[in-house]
Parts: structure tokens; sequence; C-alpha cells
């Protein structure tokens, strides 16, 4: 299995967090190491026509598609051999670059192929030849968007975004409402358009982010260890987090990273 992580050209950075590119023969080893999508970012996956196709809960997605916020574990696998490049944006993505209210495509995704306008897209990407000039049909792609749509973006939505991921969800949130002179409904209200997800759920995906880093960067010597400074109440509080994310306990996760030898895929 080979995947690679590509950043995005300097003029798409601010929307882009990088590009990726994933091919394998097994499917089952593919099942494994695609991983958890519970990530705090929306995305965009092209599988190429000649290899197989992704399934999410026996559902065969279509061959492009643009995918919400995750915020429950959802089970990923591959019929075949797998081409794919994807996409992956900064949390409020969905609302910068396609102006689209981004709780409209939370733990949902859209078939890009049915869109107007984007008939062309698959066809392009299909016959680019290469990682490298898929990339750069999708660079194209995407910055035709941001300047088609011109979607102003809301200064304290991205204020609170980083303040969150920099404290790894352990910034007070009622803290941060009463900095922006926000009401709390207000508060919830714009993050979800361009966020898809509350800031409370918002906070929590990024304190297990942090604890799975944690985790498969073996720098514990226990799991109380992992639990306490990733500021979850007790142990017990921080196993049945990463289940509800991951879909299996901690001990299970390492397991399955000492068995693969190898990092699990597009879990930032």
């Amino acid at each position: 299995m080979r995947y690679e992580l590509i950043p995005a050209p300097a003029y798409l950075q601010a929307y882009i967090r990088y590009f990726w590119t994933l091919e394998g023969n097994d499917p089952q080893a593919l099942a494994k190491a695609f991983g958890s999508l519970v990530d705090g970012c929306p995305g965009l996956i092209f599988q190429h026509p000649d290899a197989g196709t992704f399934v999410r809960e026996n559902k065969e997605l279509p061959e492009i598609f643009l995918y919400g916020q995750t915020t429950r574990n959802v089970e990923i696998a591959s019929l075949g051999p797998l081409k794919a490049t994807g996409v992956i944006f900064h949390p409020n993505g969905l609302k910068s670059v396609f102006g689209m209210n981004a709780g409209e495509l939370t733990n949902d995704c859209v078939d890009l192929g049915l869109l107007p306008g984007k008939k062309t897209l698959p066809e392009q990407l299909a016959t680019a030849g290469s990682a490298t000039n898929r990339i750069e049909v999708l660079s194209a792609y995407l910055h035709n968007k941001i300047t088609q749509n011109k979607v102003t973006g809301d200064s304290i939505v991205e204020y609170a975004v980083s303040q969150i991921m920099g404290s790894n969800g352990s910034t007070s949130l009622k803290d941060l409402q009463d900095k922006l002179q926000l009401t709390e409904r207000t508060f919830e209200r714009r993050f979800k358009e361009y966020v898809g997800i509350s800031p409370k759920l918002f906070s929590r995906i990024c304190q297990y982010q942090a604890s799975l880093h944690q985790l498969k960067s073996n720098d514990y010597n226990k799991l109380s260890d992992i639990a306490f400074e990733n500021d979850y109440a007790d142990q017990s509080h921080f196993i049945r987090s990463f289940k509800e994310f991951t879909g299996c306990s901690p001990y299970q996760f390492q397991k399955l990273l000492d068995e693969t030898g190898e990092e699990i895929l597009l879990i930032k």
C-alpha cells in the first residue's frame, strides 16, 4: 500500500490542509488502514474508475464526492484494489470554498459528478495520468470555485477554530464566547454554518485527535497518562470517547497498529 501527503500550493493553503494519494491491492489491508474520518475536517475524494471503490456502511460511494464533518465512527471498506486522490480542507472549507452551509453535509456526502458544472471534472481526473496531474486538476478546480463564490470569511469563527485547535480542545468555550462578545446561541449558529458542528463537539474531536496522536506516537507509560494530559475527567471518559470516534478501544487500536506495522491513514 502506498500513501502520500502532498502540501497544497501556496494560493490554496488558507483553504486546504493537504492533498493525499492512496494506492493498494489488498482490500482487507485498505479497510484496516483507512481508519477514522473523525478529524474535524471536511474533504473530497476521487476514486479512479479503473480500480476498486470505497464502501461506507455497505453503500458504494460515488466516483468523486465531497463529504462534511464526520462525528461518529463509520465502517470504510473497499471493493477490489484502490487508487484514490483526496483533499482535506480546513474545518471551515465547505463554506469558504463551496459557499455552502457546512451543516448540510455533516455525516453525509454529495456526488460532485451530479452537480451542475461538475460533469467534466471526473473525466479530467481519470485521464490526468499521474497523481501529480490529478492534484493539478483538483487545484485548478478548487481555485476556480473560490474565485467564483467569493465567500466572505467569518473572522470570528476562524479565530474560534484556531483557539480550539491550538489548545487541543481544552480552551474554555464560555471564555471564548465572552471574548468574542457573542451570545451562546449566536456563537453556535455561526460556528455550525461554517464548520458544520457545534463548538463543543469540535472541541471534543480536537481533544480526541490529540489523544490519538499521543497513542500513535507511543508517548505514554499508561493510558491514564493520555487521559490526564489531554484533560479528560478520567481514564474511563477517555476510553469511552476514543471508542465513540474510532470504533475500538485504545487497547484494540494499539493492537491493530502492532499487527499492520504502519500508521492508520487519514487520521490526523
